[in-house]
């Protein structure tokens, strides 16, 4: 083998390996973990190709969609994840409106058969029903109704 072609060897044997690490860090390193809690909005099964199920969990409070910029709008603070498993994502199913607290890996990209999220939810850590509603009058034109 001539030393141009070892050379080259050499240099291919690296990309092949730099690319595996970047390629590991990107999609399958956990770059972090937790638990969100919140009132389950959804939890559905779509996807073209790979079907998928994803969810949304509503969060209390609010948050500005214009981030510090002044003058943003406000709007709910929503977690969306995706979910692998397909137990835990029949669990969730039975869970829709109920308070839950939710355990998630978070992950630097997404795989199609992984989900359209980052955020990977893997466990539930408990479901509770939604606290008593209280209602708010609602004010329009002076007058309440």
């Amino acid at each position: 083998m001539s030393t141009k072609a070892k050379i080259i060897t050499w240099v291919v044997a690296v990309l092949l390996i730099a690319g595996a690490i970047a390629g590991y860090f990107k999609f399958y390193f956990v770059f972090g973990e937790g638990v969100k809690a919140g009132e389950l909005n959804q939890i559905v099964y779509k996807g073209w190709v790979w079907k998928t199920y994803e969810g949304r969990l509503i969060q209390t409070g609010f948050k500005s969609a214009g981030g510090s910029k002044v003058g943003g709008n406000l709007q709910s603070n929503e977690f969306n994840f995706s979910v692998v498993s397909k137990s835990v994502a029949d669990s969730l199913m039975l869970c829709s409106g109920k308070t839950v607290e939710l355990h998630y890996k978070e992950y630097n990209g997404t795989l199609p058969w992984r989900g359209m999220q980052r955020y990977i939810v893997d466990k539930i850590v408990s479901v509770r029903e939604p606290s008593a509603n209280t209602e708010i009058p609602i004010v329009t034109g002076g007058e309440m109704l």
